[in-house]
C-alpha cells in the first residue's frame, strides 16, 4: 500500500541508493506492518541546481547528502507508529548506507484505501470498505 519517492543529489553508487531503499522498506514492514512484496518506491536524483532546501530549519543541520522521502500510505496509523516509522527509518539509513540522520527528511501523505489501484483498473482495497 505505501508509494515511496526518494529524492537525493546525483552521483551516489548503486549499492548507497539500494541501501536507502532497502532500509525504507524493512522499516515499513516492521512498524507499519506493510506485507512482503507490497514494495513500490522509486529513486530520482537531481543535480545541485535542482534541489533547493534550507540547511538549518528547526534546528537541524542538513548537509548536500539530504535525503527527501515522500511515503503516501493509508490513514489507520496512529501518530507513535508515525514517529515510531520515522525514527527506524533514520536508524536504518545511518547504519547502512551511513546517511546522517540530519539529513533524512522525510513526509508522509496519507490517503483514503479508496484512493488506490494496483493494476487492472480496479480500486482493489475499495472493495474491502
Amino acid at each position: 500500500m505505501p508509494l515511496v519517492r526518494v529524492a537525493l543529489r546525483r552521483g551516489k553508487p548503486a549499492g548507497y541508493k539500494h541501501a536507502i531503499l532497502y532500509g525504507i522498506y524493512a522499516s515499513m514492514r516492521e512498524v507499519f506492518n506493510v506485507p512482503d512484496e507490497d514494495k513500490f518506491m522509486l529513486l530520482d536524483e537531481y543535480d545541485a541546481e535542482n534541489m533547493a532546501y534550507s540547511r538549518t530549519y528547526l534546528g537541524v543541520a542538513r548537509s548536500d547528502h539530504l535525503v527527501i522521502i515522500q511515503i503516501t500510505a493509508n490513514n489507520t496509523r496512529t501518530v507513535e507508529q508515525k514517529k515510531a516509522l520515522f525514527a527506524s527509518i533514520a536508524g536504518k539509513l545511518a547504519e547502512n548506507p551511513g546517511v546522517r540522520k540530519e539529513d533524512v527528511f522525510i513526509n508522509l501523505v496519507e490517503v483514503v484505501k479508496e484512493n488506490w489501484s494496483f493494476g487492472n483498473g480496479v480500486a482493489q482495497y475499495a472493495d474491502q470498505l
